[in-house]
């Protein structure tokens, strides 16, 4: 079969022919119709990831047909359209994940590949509404996104939310949540044109950080924040005390732009702020997105669609960070 590889920092995406995967007990082997990026993928490039090894097929996200099993349990699975949930070896505690904790792509080979072997446990039916394209859009981002606005903030349609840094994958899947919700979405950017893209699919408004006392006016347009989205931290996290309410929930899995920077205690205790980490989800947050999908009739907004033999072009696509929802690998 043919697998994009890396074979090691900063090293270009080569496309070779390596084995089909051989199966273990309660494993299946799904063919790959897409795949998809994420920036998971591009931080592995650049070495800046833990648990590297090399040469390493990378892909979290995918959505097939099973083509064979290892158990005759599992052969009723054979032919079914699927999705791939990422993780795996969550734990006991829905709190956390445990210490056995992986996600398909490092450290074992992932979806960027004609044929990938998965848990059977890790498969779902793919939503009859979606194309293999945009159901392989949503698992490791849209259930990271899921997981932040449902199971950490408690989202209602009463709440005003903000989505910080919209544009990427993440980002995008929780505007497409918290609008089928039915709640005021709002977004920054540092692109008026993707906070336009961001109004068309049903936010309410957006300010670009780029401006002068942006916080100041994102107060104003939204008479305050119930639920901040962040995945970028840095010294524009202090800003989200300036607009949040009383009450208010700060979720963040991801820190691109750095550490946390010093903050106003008084303001966090005062206010009863909740400032909470998060990073994918257990199988039952799969469920309830894939749940969540199906009753929204939702559909991924979809950035870029790539061959295999363009594998370079699609991560470039990423760095250059001016895509708008997900970019798309195909066999």
């Amino acid at each position: 079969m043919q697998g994009v590889i890396l074979e090691g920092v900063n090293q270009k995406f080569i496309v070779n022919e390596v084995p089909v995967p051989r199966l273990n007990a309660g494993e299946v082997l799904v063919k790959i119709k897409a795949a998809a990026l994420n920036h998971r993928d591009y931080w592995i490039t650049k070495g800046q990831y833990a648990g590297l090894k090399f040469p390493i097929i990378l892909g979290s996200d995918g959505s097939g047909l099973v083509d064979s099993v290892f158990d005759d349990e599992h052969k009723n699975l054979i032919g079914k359209q699927v999705i791939i949930n990422p993780g795996s070896n969550w734990g006991d505690n829905e709190n956390f994940q445990s210490k056995d904790f992986k996600i398909l792509g490092l450290p074992e080979n992932g979806t960027f590949a004609e044929y990938v072997k998965v848990n059977a446990s890790s498969i779902f039916p793919k939503p009859q509404h979606l194309t293999f394209e945009e159901a392989a859009a949503f698992p490791l981002a849209g259930l990271t996104a899921h997981r932040a606005l449902f199971t950490k903030a408690h989202a209602t349609k009463r709440d005003n939310i903000l989505i910080t840094g919209i544009g990427g994958g993440t980002a995008t899947f929780a505007l497409l949540w918290a609008t089928s919700l039915g709640a005021n979405v709002y977004v920054t950017s540092s692109s008026d044109q993707k906070i336009n893209a961001a109004i068309k699919m049903g936010a309410k408004g957006g300010v670009n950080y780029n401006n002068k006392n942006w916080d100041n006016d994102l107060k104003e347009i939204s008479g305050g924040i119930d639920i901040i989205i962040d995945s970028a931290i840095g010294d524009g996290f202090s800003k989200h005390l300036t607009y949040i309410n009383f009450g208010g929930r700060i979720v963040f899995f991801g820190a691109t732009a750095g550490d946390l920077p010093a903050l106003n205690a008084r303001t966090i205790f005062w206010k009863q702020i909740q400032i909470l980490g998060t990073t994918m989800g257990t199988d039952k947050d799969f469920a309830d997105m894939l749940q969540f999908i199906n009753t929204h009739k939702i559909v991924p907004i979809i950035d870029q669609v790539f061959g295999f033999e363009d594998a370079n072009s699609a991560i470039e696509r990423m760095a250059s960070a001016n895509q708008f929802g997900k970019i798309i690998l195909k066999p």
